[in-house]
Order: C-alpha cells, then structure tokens, then sequence
C-alpha cells in the first residue's frame, strides 16, 4: 500500500508539473491534508465518547444485560457455541457496539472474540464456520444508530444527519441476512474444507 500511494503521490507532482498546474496540485494536497486531520478530531470525540459508554457499560453489568438479550438470537446464528460464556459475551459486546454504530469501537471487541473462536477450534490454522459467520456478521454490521456515519454527515454539514436510517436499517439487515445465509450454506465444492 505504501508503494502505491508514493506512486500515486509522484504520478501527480510529474502530471502537474507537465500541464503547469503543479501549484494546484501543492494546493489540493495541503487543503486534502487540512480537512482529513479536521475530520479525524470530529470522529476521535465521537470515538472517545461512545467508547467511554462501551466501558462504563461492561463495568456497570449493562454489557451483562446485553448478552442475555442478545443472546437467544446470536445461539441462532452459532448454535454450537451455546456453552462458550466467554466467545458468546465477546461477540454479544460486538454485536452491541455494532448496533450503536460504532465501528472502531467494536474491532478490539471483535479481535477478542475471535481469540476466542480460535481457541475454541484448538488454535487451528483453518477458519471455522462460526469464525466465517462472526466474520460475515460483523462486516455487514447491522445498525440500529449508525453513530459513525451521522458523526461525519454532521462534519460535512448535513441539517439532519440521521435522515439516512431508514436505509442503513434496510441494506446492513439485508445483507446480515444474505451474508449469514451464504456462510451457513456455504458453496457445494467448499463443503469438504470446513473444519
């Protein structure tokens, strides 16, 4: 990725150096590296604080109330994991924080419960199903407070940040669904290489 972007970087200077808009383009990078660092600081606050809400949550015993109502649906999506406290409490705490919509406050919460499925499948090399179903329900993060996004629609001026609802409730249950199916199915060919 570093090769690319240096070259990405060194195209540029020698295309506008080429067409003499070299000024503009120093211009571009200097505004560009202006607004990600403005844009950062906006979703650090917004990061911080819904952490902060993550962690109260855990050491108040919410977290605890989480999982058990989570719980009779996630069994549905892992039903092999109904006796791992730990990997169902990990992946109940992602699941929670994905719901709020904060996405780089459930990676440390997904990184833990995928620990968790490793150790589970005895450290094995190979991913599991329920690992590929963990993988497939996280990234389509099913939100009901897309936390995240609202932060930079605000940041970009929007009036009402939260007018996008109602799709991100269609299209991330929808593809919940669909990539939950797919992972369950699996593809006839596959099949053998589960472990």
């Amino acid at each position: 990725m570093g090769k690319f972007f240096f070259s990405a970087v060194i195209i540029s200077i020698l295309f506008g150096a080429a067409s003499g808009n070299l000024r503009r383009v120093s211009n571009a990078a200097l505004e560009s590296s202006m607004q990600a660092a403005e844009l950062s600081l906006e979703l650090l606050g917004s990061l911080c604080f819904w952490s902060g809400i993550m962690e109260v949550a855990e050491k108040s015993g919410f977290a605890e109330i989480i999982k058990k109502i989570l719980r009779p649906l996630l069994a549905l999506f892992f039903p092999s994991l109904k006796k791992e406290e730990k990997a169902m409490e990990a992946i109940s705490m992602n699941a929670a924080a994905n719901l709020l919509g904060l996405g780089n406050a459930a990676t440390p919460l997904g990184i833990s419960a995928m620990r968790e499925l490793s150790r589970i499948s005895g450290f094995s090399s190979a991913a599991t199903k329920e690992m590929v179903c963990f993988v497939v329900m996280n990234t389509a993060s099913l939100q009901l407070v897309p936390t995240t996004i609202a932060s930079i629609r605000l940041g970009s001026g929007a009036e009402n940040p939260l007018d996008i609802l109602p799709a991100v409730w269609f299209t991330s249950f929808f593809s919940l669904m669909i990539g939950m199916a797919a992972a369950k199915i699996g593809f006839p060919g596959e099949k053998k290489k589960w472990k």
